[in-house]
């Protein structure tokens, strides 16, 4: 039996990894990658290359801050909102305010109006009423009335009347007696006129001193001038 040397055995078992020609065609051809002085593929530097928890971090990063700002910016909208909805909200209520109070003033100050005419004219009807009760305690006190209506007349008066109640005429003839012949004044009785006052008529002028005018005359600042004469009764 022949022995096979050491060569021929390598051959034979070289020979069985040999790929026949008829498999060829579905090989594919393997390139190798090409490797730069560095060690990385072309295209690739060495700052681009991250781990996935790298990737994962910077995601959760970019998505906090973009949360972050979004609220920020969310909340400084609603703010702004917030504060303009509160004061259109303040202005309406004031508003509201300012008309209730418009509308209880106004009844309010008609009713002081009122109140105080009231006062008013109740004062001058205690007024007369004291007046006539002292007129009749003290007649006498016509002749200061009529004293005062006549110093009023120019020096130069003539045919002077005086215009009296019947009352009081007699107690200013009492004492004005020589008047009437020496001055040529005349006392007239009017019965519709109250006691306490009299009218002094000339040719050329005239004065009332009656009790209606000169309580007229009295209120008419408080009351006005109508409503003065309504009052004393003229």
């Amino acid at each position: 039996m022949r022995v096979k040397s050491c060569w021929e055995v390598q051959v034979e078992k070289n020979s069985s990894k040999v790929i026949s020609g008829d498999k060829m065609s579905d090989l594919q051809q393997w390139d190798p990658p090409k490797i730069t002085h560095d060690g990385l593929a072309p295209g690739v530097t060495r700052g681009a290359l991250m781990t996935a928890a790298q990737l994962e971090q910077i995601q959760k990063q970019a998505h906090k801050e973009g949360f972050e700002q979004g609220k920020k910016d969310g909340f400084s909208y609603g703010h702004k909102e917030a504060l303009e909805a509160g004061r259109e909200q303040l202005q309406q209520m004031v508003q509201s305010m300012e008309k209730i109070f418009h509308a209880l003033e106004t009844p309010f100050k008609q009713l002081d109006e009122q109140v105080e005419q009231e006062l008013i004219l109740l004062a001058v009807a205690m007024v007369k009423q004291l007046v006539r009760r002292e007129i009749k305690v003290d007649p006498s006190q016509i002749l200061g009335v009529v004293r005062e209506a006549t110093g009023i007349l120019p020096v130069s008066s003539r045919n002077v009347r005086l215009v009296l109640s019947p009352e009081d005429a007699e107690v200013v003839r009492e004492v004005y007696t020589a008047a009437e012949t020496e001055l040529g004044w005349v006392i007239v009785e009017d019965p519709t006129m109250a006691r306490g006052g009299c009218r002094v008529l000339t040719d050329l002028s005239q004065v009332d001193a009656t009790l209606e005018s000169r309580l007229a005359n009295l209120v008419a600042p408080l009351l006005g001038g109508e409503r003065a004469s309504e009052a004393a009764g003229q």
